[in-house]
């Protein structure tokens, strides 16, 4: 296609033509004002002169039509294949596809279909991204090319607060034609309000809320609702659907609490994929209360003050025996403390307060009865924590092995105290434990060549005969050192050297002394992350990873992974270290998976609390109405059939009862472009010469006339 037309290509600025034109005028008004002779034919003179300069040419530009752009977005996602939304859709696209065809033979149109897939695992920001999708295409197109965008989809889509903000470059007209039906229903689980942490033995609560989607014929009037914690049996209740509902929740143990909130499907309802969720409460302590009993001042008990008190979430109460009963100084009770200590309270009525009960070097001075430390051991045995630190005083005859605590404690005296430099280690079990596992890689040097750890020497040790109990760490001669046991429900640290302070203040290089120490307090007080035996499951990138850890040699019992729809899985073992193995499973499909390794047993969460491609899945043209607002376009349900398709002109109405539009944009690109000179500056000059002469030889005429 040829266009002709009119462009000028100045010699001179245009300001300069312009002041230019302006003086030839004003000349042209004196001298027709004044009258001044010859005034007129100067000025056209002058005029011609200034159009030259102008640069007039022909322009002639070789046009190329374009085809007008119409994007197809098809959405793909996990929702658009419930009922029968896949054959919908699949013979929606199918028929629109010919429509369009057709259509481009009045007039040139492009057919560029978007595809939205399901979001993948762990990318939950790509849930039915479709207005995404279509900007990512459109930014491709001009816009003078774009005759509109025809949506495909049940209308549920998640990402219109990030297509709002970019309203301007979203095609326009937008139409969407709605999968689904009228009569479909379902319900779902809405969680109002859930706390991602909270204390271990106090309640809580979560708030919830049943919702019903569809037309209300029919609906019920409450559902079924199971509430379950870890692998504890459900408690089931009676939901009105529609009313918030608030759940009190206690939990057990510390470390992460899966809750599993589930309603029990009804009859006709569209999905159950979004009637549960679970949700990860972090089980913490609120203050851990610590008594610390120290049989005598030394040099060590500062190590424990520190450790204790650097932790804020520590209640530390310190009771020190300064002088045994029997000593005489000649000093008056009433000058030895401020206030009376209160032994009976501490020791006998509050003692189940406690979270821990430290013995640092304690030998038996008649200080505190035998019924109380009878009472000690009944608090470790219905599940409370004992840490014993042993110095010379636990081989003699004031030796807490000789008290009511024996039935506690894993291993007694021999009567020797060894005073001797001497190296801890690690031993087999030491290596598998967590408490001690990765003990070496905290030291503060790397290992010597012969395989010994990178800390310090200690200087004494008292020789213990182990009773029971796994022992951790040897010392001097390869005798047991650190020993942990379980008694009852409660548990047991033994540490048969009050030397341990030589670390912290740096002997030899010092050693890891504070995570040493953490670390046995800790798993006194069952911390879920120091379990000997334990089974865990957490995701890690695109993998659910599952850690066994075993005190046993060789492999542990097989694994059994059942997914959330029900599928089994038996990965194998892979050894990562001394008692630690790792088996690894997808992460889809997302939910809970239960996992079994002998006797232990757990279960992982994958993927987020609910899929949020489920979150509803009724068909509702609501969530794009903002967008639509902006763009323009219709709403037509594909169980109505498919609207008329019609191209209209910019300006007009887009949509009617029964048709949609798309706009004629009729754009076109320049191939080629012809340029020819209008008045060239000679032919000009020529023309002005011949102006000025005609005007002298008028006025010469005139002059003889009038003279």
């Amino acid at each position: 296609m040829t266009v002709a037309g009119i462009d000028f290509a100045p010699l001179l600025p245009w300001p300069w033509l312009l002041a230019g034109a302006g003086i030839v005028a004003l000349v042209l008004l004196l001298g027709l004002t004044l009258p001044l002779r010859g005034a007129l034919p100067r000025a056209g003179a002058a005029l011609l002169l200034l159009l030259a300069l102008a640069g007039p040419e022909r322009r002639i530009e070789e046009r190329i039509p374009e085809p007008d752009v119409v994007f197809l977005v098809i959405d793909e996602s996990r929702s658009q294949h419930l009922a029968d939304r896949t054959e919908q859709t699949r013979a929606a696209v199918a028929a629109l596809r010919t429509r369009l065809a057709a259509l481009g033979d009045s007039a040139p149109l492009e057919i560029r279909e978007v595809r939205v897939p399901p979001a993948p695992p762990g990318r939950p920001e790509l849930s039915s991204a479709a207005l995404t999708a279509l900007l990512e295409a459109a930014s491709t197109v001009p816009a003078r090319r774009i005759a509109g965008a025809i949506l495909v989809s049940d209308g549920q889509v998640l990402d219109t607060d990030r297509a709002l903000a970019r309203a301007a470059d979203l095609p326009r007209p937008l139409h969407l034609l709605l999968a689904g039906h009228r009569d479909d229903f379902d319900l779902r689980l809405v969680i109002r309000k859930a706390p991602p942490w909270a204390i271990v033995g106090e309640e809580t609560a979560i708030t919830f809320m049943v919702a019903a989607d569809g037309p209300r014929a029919g609906r019920p009037a409450s559902a079924r609702v199971e509430i379950s914690v870890d692998d504890a049996p459900p408690e089931v209740i009676d939901v009105p659907i529609g009313l918030e509902m608030t759940w009190p929740l206690t939990l057990g143990h510390g470390g992460e609490n899966i809750v599993r909130i589930a309603v029990t499907p009804v009859k006709d309802e569209l999905t159950d994929r979004n009637n549960s969720a679970f949700l990860r409460l972090n089980g913490i302590r609120d203050r851990l209360r610590v008594l610390l009993v120290s049989g005598e001042p030394h040099v060590g008990e500062r190590t424990w003050r520190n450790l204790l008190k650097a932790d804020p979430g520590v209640d530390l109460v310190h009771f020190t025996i300064l002088r045994p009963p029997g000593k005489s100084d000649g000093v008056p009770y009433n000058e030895l403390s401020l206030i009376a200590f209160p032994v009976r309270e501490l020791f006998l009525e509050k003692i189940d307060e406690f979270d821990l009960i430290i013995f640092d070097r304690y030998s038996v001075r008649g200080i505190l009865p035998a019924e109380y430390l009878a009472n000690i051991a009944r608090y470790v045995e219905k599940g409370g924590a004992l840490l014993v630190t042993a110095g010379p005083e636990y081989a003699g005859a004031a030796s807490l092995y000789r008290t009511p605590l024996r039935r506690v404690l894993p291993a007694a005296p021999r009567g020797r105290v060894t005073e001797e430099p001497f190296l801890p280690r690690l031993t087999a079990a030491g290596r598998r434990h967590p408490v001690t596992a990765t003990l070496e890689a905290e030291a503060p040097r790397p290992p010597a060549p012969d395989g010994s750890p990178g800390w310090g020497r200690w200087l004494r040790q008292v020789q213990l005969e182990v009773k029971r109990g796994e022992i951790a760490m040897t010392g001097a001669s390869g005798a047991p050192l650190l020993v942990l046991d379980r008694v009852g429900k409660g548990r047991v640290a033994l540490l048969g050297s009050d030397q341990i302070w030589l670390w912290h203040r740096g002997f030899e290089g010092g050693g890891p002394q504070a995570e040493l120490l953490r670390r046995l307090a800790y798993w006194t007080m069952k911390e879920p992350d120091l379990e000997e035996e334990a089974l865990i499951g957490e995701v890690r990138g695109d993998r659910l990873s599952v850690i066994r850890r075993t005190l046993a040699e060789g492999t542990p019992p097989p694994l059994v992974a059942t997914d959330p729809e029900g599928g089994m899985h038996r990965p194998s073992w892979r050894k990562l270290g001394p008692g630690r193995f790792e088996a690894r499973l997808p992460t889809d499909p997302p939910g809970l998976w239960h996992l079994v390794s002998g006797d232990l047993a757990a279960i992982a969460a994958t993927g987020p609390a609910m899929e949020r491609e489920f979150a509803r899945v009724v068909a509702d043209a609501a969530p794009l109405a903002p967008v639509q607002a902006r763009t323009g376009g219709g709403v037509f349900r594909l169980e109505d059939g498919l609207p008329e398709i019609r191209r209209i002109r910019p300006g007009r109405p887009v949509s009617g009862r029964g048709w949609l539009g798309l706009l004629r944009r009729e754009a076109w690109s320049v191939s080629g472009i012809a340029r020819t000179p209008l008045l060239p500056l000679w032919l000009a000059a020529l023309a002005a010469f011949a102006v000025l002469a005609a005007g002298w030889l008028i006025e010469s005429r005139r002059r003889r006339q009038d003279g």
